[in-house]
């Protein structure tokens, strides 16, 4: 009888030792599998080869456009930037460009605007100088882009901090800088309400004068492009002025 009791002692534990390999075994096989789909090409997204065509950006308003740059900014501030397949696009894009924007914007590194309007390769068309003023050159490149490819939108953006709105706060004087910065006289000579020293080192002067640079810009523009002008009266191009936060990332649109 003892020895009975000792055999079906061993049977219970041999049974009991096989049963839980086998679940030890199904949990492995159950992670190796998750593992293995996690990183199965289904489960990874694919950038984004998409580029803008003719017939979408025809078929885009002014402020369709401003929207679509209001959209892709909060995606930004969001970190949900578009995953896109930058090669893929230079590829579409090589025999021609449809943007749908110009955009004026300061020499700064922390501004770029393809980014902080999460927009693609053929998208933005995108002029650059420390200060975003206009100059002839740029007006000149601005008919381009607007009267001959199609863009609908004129974009000026300053930002928070500005290095070029500080110098020419503080009349700095550098070689070819000096004459640079004399192109936000302007917009220094606009601003008279604001309490405080005159220069960089009042915050609310330097805020107060990069708005009013990029409206004193806006207003160049429309005064020295008789071709802009014509655009914006039929309803065909609108001249929009932001700020960039370089804290938040966030562009506020001024009125």
């Amino acid at each position: 009888m003892k020895k009975v009791s000792v055999q079906i002692a061993f049977f219970t534990l041999l049974m009991f030792t096989v049963a839980c390999a086998e679940q030890k075994e199904g949990n492995q096989s159950a992670e190796s599998s998750s593992t293995e789909n996690s990183h199965s090409p289904s489960a990874i997204s694919t950038p984004s080869a998409d580029i803008l065509t003719a017939d979408e950006r025809s078929g885009m308003t002014p402020d369709q456009v401003i929207a679509l740059l209001d959209e892709g900014n909060k995606r930004f501030t969001e970190g949900d930037l578009t995953d896109r397949d930058y090669i893929a696009q230079a590829k579409s894009t090589a025999a021609g460009q449809y943007p749908m924007a110009v955009v004026l914007g300061c020499l700064d590194s922390r501004v770029p605007p393809e980014l902080i309007f999460d927009r693609g390769i053929g998208d933005l068309f995108v002029g650059r100088v420390a200060g975003n003023f206009e100059n002839r050159d740029m007006v000149g490149s601005m008919e381009f882009g607007t009267k001959v490819a199609g863009a609908k939108v004129i974009v000026v953006i300053g930002h928070t901090e500005c290095g070029a709105v500080k110098g020419a706060c503080d009349g700095v004087e550098l070689g070819n800088l000096t004459g640079t910065l004399q192109n936000l006289d302007a917009a220094i000579a606009r601003v008279d309400s604001v309490e405080g020293e005159r220069s960089s080192k009042n915050k609310a002067f330097v805020q107060a004068v990069a708005e009013a640079n990029v409206h004193q810009t806006m207003e160049d523009i429309l005064a020295q492009s008789e071709v802009i002008r014509e655009m914006v009266k039929k309803g065909d191009v609108k001249i929009v002025g932001g700020m960039y936060d370089l804290t938040t990332g966030r562009v506020t649109w001024l009125k």
